[in-house]
């Protein structure tokens, strides 16, 4: 029930099978692909949380409400982008659902310009989101492939320090220090210090140094 791979879906969740269908039918019109699930829990039961597309909401629910679904979904590392749906939801609601990461937070009745926009909106996150987990990865496995000394030196260089002081650090001699940076940048396919930091950063912006350069 997670849909076709490659192909974004909107995950409509709602207790109102009147809404529900109402809502999907809009959204089919406009060529949307959708799932329907009756409650939060028919959703975590049934269908990929790491589904390509986006969570359609309903705030106020029988069971697992809303907002709870929504901090299960965003201690998961790679969570769809979710847009919320209320009839009655206050000012603290959704300032608590945009805390989270919602991508919209809609009033019903629902304007169709208004659903269509933040449907398109949150599937734009959900590819750039899949795109810089990709480029993650490939930036991982590269790291993965660095002799013990070449991460140690390059958490020194994260840190900021020249090769001389990496030197005295290590207690050897500068020439060694650029050799394992030479490789370690040769290893990462990068032309320069700025873009190997860059690069380290992108994937793991809480970089901090540890023994043998560890990202943390």
């Amino acid at each position: 029930m997670g849909g076709v791979v490659g192909q974004p879906h909107v995950y409509l969740i709602d207790d109102d099978s009147a809404v529900r269908k109402a809502i999907g039918w809009l959204l089919r019109s406009a060529m949307f692909r959708v799932l329907e699930f009756n409650s939060a829990e028919d959703f975590l039961r049934d269908a990929d949380p790491d589904g390509q597309g986006c969570i359609v909401l309903d705030v106020c629910m029988p069971g697992l409400g809303g907002l709870d679904l929504q901090q299960q979904l965003t201690a998961r590392a790679r969570s769809m982008p979710v847009v919320f749906l209320s009839g009655t939801a206050s000012v603290s609601t959704c300032a608590a659902a945009m805390k989270f990461g919602a991508c919209d937070f809609l009033t019903k009745p629902v304007d169709e310009a208004l659903l269509f926009s933040a449907v398109e909106r949150a599937f734009a996150r959900d590819q750039s989101q899949r795109e810089e987990r990709s480029r993650s990865a490939v930036t991982d496995s590269r790291l993965a492939t660095l002799t013990p000394r070449e991460r140690e030196v390059l958490g020194h260089v994260m840190s900021g320090r020249l090769n001389k002081q990496i030197a005295a650090e290590l207690g050897t001699a500068e020439k060694t220090v650029k050799v394992h940076r030479a490789r370690a940048m040769e290893k990462m396919q990068v032309d320069s210090v700025a873009e190997l930091v860059r690069t380290v950063l992108r994937a793991h912006p809480q970089w901090s140094f540890a023994p043998h350069g560890t990202p943390h």
